[in-house]
């Protein structure tokens, strides 16, 4: 069984999803109980790799390696490294938490309903941990119809329009990636006379820059609309806004995570050329900063409580991307644990939103106001929530946001001096969020009797509260897990710079010799 444990970490959500759609379809809380028993399974399942991981081990680990198809050169090919570990993690415990929290939220199409949702969980970890491109891209496309049907069957007034953009902007990215992969696969054969998908055996091509290039453009359209990147974010509010509570929570929370991660896993060490070109890096990062500055004050001016946390994503994510280009190990090792903890922050941000909406049935921030008086334990949650959010110190935020403007720094003293505006904005309209929601009077009878948290949305929201405060107060494990594959990611794009670094380490300061002999 431990040889083929990411295969059992795969496929649990799928078995779940098969002996569910076997229920009968009238008995409503037998689905409701089966599901949240497989997206636990699928999360217990996951907690072996972490004690099985070997932090300092080189490379892959848990591969797991087989013919699939011969005549194209496919094989079902998975492992993980530090980034996939924790990205894995992010995405079984979230899952659990998503499906459980849609308890009372849906009541009909349930079995379609948490079909999708366990159908999604084996797609987006499928995504996480194939190293064969093909296999890669099967599940990357598997993760887009579930989310497509939660969003137009499950989702708000205007769910059908927000559907069908999503699916029409991720496809079209999608097809663009497919090009870059042929272009890989192809130049393969050419170069070593035999066709492959395995990303370590496409790391041993050498492209001209100017190929490098448009296939490195190729994969950002990919990657940059799942993020999604400025400007091309605009299907993410519609999306969000329109998608039930755990639809939002898994799309800000793990799918954003899959376009920043097919930058660290794809673009850079395939790509090392192209991903150190100049005009590229710069374009990264001004897109990068833009997005962190225009999602932060497109966040300020809205009316809709759940389409403010949906804009602040775009901001959160463009320090992810900002960490990537700035091409050193603490840029790279903050952007991932930035990822885990927007995943974190955010997917507690879009529950919040879910428990006030169930109640309530509107999203407008106007409605609310002086909640605090009648649902003290949902406003500490919240306020928890929005400064985990905000990057507080010790709360996980802030390790992430730090770590990351220390990276961009080193690279350039602009980008952190621009990116560093977002954390403030980011203050300001979580802060005006929770002023004009939890604080002051309550100026709207209907909100007299609303009912605070009851155990199950506590046991939803305490997970996510140990996870901001573990990475706030001691995120030493997760620089540890990162250390080997950022390190190696670095080399492969700027072959120099660690033996830059340790020169630069070893020189004595200007003047210290001097000072010395005096």
């Amino acid at each position: 069984m431990s040889e083929h444990l990411l295969s059992i970490v795969l496929f649990t959500p799928l078995a779940g999803m098969l002996v569910l759609l076997l229920l009968p379809g009238s008995n409503k809380n037998l689905i409701r109980i089966w599901a949240n028993i497989a997206a636990a399974a699928g999360f217990l399942v996951s907690l072996p790799l972490v004690f099985r991981f070997d932090k300092n081990a080189e490379g892959f680990q848990m591969v797991e390696r087989y013919d699939w198809i011969p005549a194209l050169g496919v094989k079902y090919y998975l492992g993980i490294d530090g980034i996939s570990l924790l990205l894995v993690m992010l995405t079984t415990l979230l899952g659990f938490l998503a499906i459980l929290s849609s308890w009372s939220a849906i009541d009909r199409h349930l079995k379609a309903y948490y079909a999708m949702f366990l159908l999604q969980q084996t797609g987006m970890i499928g995504v996480f941990i194939s190293l064969d491109f093909f296999l890669f891209y099967v599940f990357w496309e598997v993760v887009l119809v579930p989310m497509y049907f939660i969003i137009g069957v499950w989702g708000g007034p205007r769910k059908l329009y927000a559907a069908i953009k999503f699916f029409l902007y991720t496809l079209a990215g999608s097809v663009l990636m497919l090009l870059g992969i042929l272009t890989l696969y192809f130049q393969h054969f050419e170069q070593h006379g035999f066709y492959t998908f395995e990303i370590s055996e496409l790391l041993k091509l050498d492209m001209p820059l100017a190929l490098e290039r448009w296939v490195f453009w190729a994969f950002f359209i990919g990657f940059a609309i799942k993020v999604p990147m400025f400007p091309f974010h605009t299907w993410l509010p519609d999306a969000h806004t329109e998608a039930p509570t755990a639809g939002s929570v898994i799309l800000a929370a793990i799918l954003l995570k899959m376009g920043t991660y097919g930058f660290l896993r794809f673009s850079l060490p395939l790509l090392p050329k192209a991903s150190i070109d100049p005009w590229i890096v710069q374009v990264m990062a001004a897109l990068s900063i833009v997005a962190i500055i225009y999602g932060a004050l497109v966040s300020l001016m809205q009316d809709d409580w759940k389409r403010l946390v949906a804009f602040s994503s775009v901001s959160h994510l463009g320090f992810c991307t900002l960490g990537i280009f700035a091409l050193n190990p603490n840029g790279i090792a903050g952007s991932v644990i930035q990822q885990i903890n927007h995943g974190i922050s955010t997917g507690m941000l879009f529950l919040i939103v879910g428990v006030a909406y169930e109640r309530r049935h509107t999203r407008m921030i106007s409605e609310y106001g002086g909640l605090a008086h009648v649902m003290p334990n949902f406003s500490f949650v919240f306020a928890f929530a929005m400064l985990s959010s905000a990057g507080l110190p010790l709360l996980n935020g802030f390790v992430g946001e730090f770590t990351i403007l220390q990276g961009a720094f080193e690279t350039n003293r602009a980008w952190a001096a621009f990116a560093v505006t977002g954390v403030i904005l980011g203050a300001a309209y979580l802060l005006w969020l929770y002023q004009r929601t939890m604080l002051g009077q309550i100026t709207n009878p209907k909100n007299l009797r609303l009912p605070d948290l009851n155990l199950r949305e506590w046991a939803v929201f305490l997970p996510f509260m140990a996870w901001a405060l573990w990475i706030g107060v001691y995120p030493k494990p997760y620089f540890e897990v990162l250390e080997k594959p950022v390190a190696q990611l670095v080399e492969r794009v700027r072959p120099d710079y660690f033996a830059q670094h340790a020169l630069a380490v070893q020189a004595p300061a200007p003047g210290a010799v001097e000072a010395g002999e005096r």
